[in-house]
């Protein structure tokens, strides 16, 4: 069985639009999957930068408890208020210290980085965790719930200009 996850707005390898950058958007993009496993109950998507200079890397969106039936997320769905959200699901704290999508902002010079947009496709309907919890959090939760899991990559230097 194949899961996967396709995106109107990102291309996995290619570079990431200006919409999903920081500065110059900071709206989560478009993303669709299917293929889910058998007793996926649930639904949750990271965003997450492995390349920030931070030793942790860097968390810039965490979502929990979409239901099973709900395939698809339109491009700005990680507002901060999280209205484009299906009902039940729970934007955790990014690494800027709040909920919601926050953008690529990596330091000026440092190179490219890697933005991994994941979607998971767990095995209980409600994940514990919180707006107040961190990627981390969430992380823990879903390393012990994951059937499955999908991936795109973005990529977005910030060369200072």
């Amino acid at each position: 069985m194949t899961f996967t996850l396709t995106s109107n707005d990102l291309t996995d390898g290619g570079q990431l639009p200006d919409a999903q950058v920081y500065a110059k958007g900071n709206i989560s993009p478009h993303l669709a999957w299917s293929g889910a496993p058998e007793g996926t109950k649930s639904f949750a998507i990271t965003c997450y930068d492995p390349d920030a200079p931070t030793g942790s890397g860097f968390w810039h969106w965490t979502v929990a408890n979409i239901p099973a039936d709900v395939t698809e997320l339109e491009a700005g769905a990680g507002a901060p208020d999280g209205g484009k959200l299906p009902s039940g699901a729970i934007q955790g704290r990014t690494d800027f210290g709040r909920p919601g999508f926050g953008g690529a902002a990596p330091p000026a010079g440092h190179g490219p980085h890697r933005y991994i947009f994941t979607v998971f496709a767990v095995d209980t309907d409600r994940l514990d965790v919180t707006a107040d919890n961190s990627g981390a959090v969430f992380g823990f939760n879903l390393h012990f719930h994951t059937l499955a899991k999908a991936s795109i990559t973005g990529i977005y230097e910030n060369k200072g200009e």
